[in-house]
């Protein structure tokens, strides 16, 4: 083989790799029968996303998967394959899932996520979560719900770390009585009782 042809492919597979490793999720789709307007819409809504979609050989896929140690992707790589690349774990999901309900022909295969290989339900169950702000929305709301103690105590305990004082200090004290102390006020009542019976008999 040509020198400049291995090189060529040699890149190619090493982009592929780095590509895998740089995003948080990979996706699969096969695009048989999309026009070339639908999948230009299709790059469109992708990059909207920060999603980058790539067509390779199935091939130069396969080394790089195998470079990976994903091989079990390779099941997922027949037919003309499209892959998106993105560094949101559920953005390619989203996207892809959402245009392939008015857009039959495009097919989400398999994919990976956070370093792990995945199959269409994982896929289609991730196109089902908000994206990443949506995400921290949702976890606002709940930090907001009604906790409103433990927040107190939460910013208690930052305000003694910050003036530097003990942690321990931020939370009213309890002081616990030693049994002397706990014995001395019943003594006192006892001698107090005892006192007017003595000067009466004076």
């Amino acid at each position: 083989m040509n020198q400049a042809i291995l090189s060529g492919k040699q890149a190619v597979v090493a982009e592929i790799a780095d590509k895998i490793k740089n995003s948080d999720s990979t996706v699969v789709c096969e695009y048989r029968g999309l026009s070339v307007a639908e999948v230009t819409e299709l790059r469109r809504n992708l990059r909207e996303e920060n999603v980058e979609l790539k067509v390779y050989k199935n091939t130069m896929v396969e080394r790089a998967v195998e470079d990976c140690g994903l091989a079990e992707l390779k099941d997922a790589l027949t037919g003309p394959n499209a892959f998106a690349f993105s560094t949101d774990a559920t953005a390619p999901a989203r996207v892809l899932a959402k245009f392939a309900k008015k857009h039959k022909n495009l097919v989400l295969k398999s994919g990976i996520v956070e370093g792990k290989v995945v199959d269409e339900a994982t896929i289609k169950e991730l196109s089902m979560l908000p994206n990443r702000d949506g995400m921290l929305s949702m976890l606002l709301s709940c930090l907001q719900s009604p906790v409103s103690s433990f927040a107190r105590v939460v910013k208690a305990v930052a305000e003694a770390k910050e003036a530097g004082a003990p942690v321990a200090e931020a939370a009213p004290e309890q002081k616990e009585e030693t049994p002397a102390e706990a014995e001395a006020p019943a003594t006192e009542a006892a001698e107090a009782a005892e006192t007017p019976a003595e000067e009466a008999a004076a």
